[in-house]
């Protein structure tokens, strides 16, 4: 827990500067969650506040402060669904979609300025997100926060609020698909 639950409930009755303190703690933690989950740098900001501004809006809804970082993280997820659904109706690509990053990086290829183990590690990047993309955003979210947010089953519980048996079935699956998405591929 980043914060102690004194300020939590400070921030539910109303504190704005404890709200302030909140957003602090776990804006880094939060932004990082999203970056990860949405994939495009150049929108984490906007999902982030939409998550604070849910937060906001919805923080006399949490019942103790105990269950305070599972409540955020299905708030996080929650954008970050929305955002992809959003995404998905308006399906365009356009050079502006690309990160500044991805942007040098063709330069950089094209250019031949990329060292052997730079383009190595780019292109397991690029295949590891193609085989993401393969796969459902259920499956994509969920393996990314047991797997790369390190969350454990116990906070999974609490964020998809279903038991641990069934998150290690939807874990399995989830995996499944991978698998499954790589043989496609081969």
């Amino acid at each position: 827990m980043l914060v102690d639950f004194e300020l939590i409930e400070r921030a539910r009755g109303g504190d704005e500067a404890a709200f302030n303190q909140v957003v602090q703690a776990y804006r880094k933690r939060i932004l990082g969650t999203i970056a990860r989950l949405i994939g495009r740098p150049e929108d984490v900001e906007d999902v982030g506040q939409e998550v604070f501004l849910r937060l906001y809006y919805s923080l006399e809804q949490l019942r103790t402060p105990e269950v305070f970082e599972p409540w955020l993280y299905r708030l996080t997820v929650n954008a970050a669904y929305d955002y992809l659904r959003k995404q998905k109706r308006r399906h365009e690509s356009r050079m502006s979609d690309l990160s500044e990053q991805q942007v040098m990086m063709a330069d950089a290829l094209a250019g031949g300025k990329v060292n052997a183990e730079e383009n190595r590690q780019l292109k397991i990047r690029e295949f590891v997100q193609s085989l993401l993309g393969k796969i459902s955003e259920e499956d994509r979210l969920l393996l990314m926060m047991k797997e790369v947010e390190g969350l454990s089953l116990k906070e999974l519980e609490q964020v998809y609020k279903v038991n641990e048996n069934a998150l290690k079935v939807r874990l399995f699956r989830a995996r499944q698909r991978v698998l499954k998405a790589l043989e496609l591929g081969e």
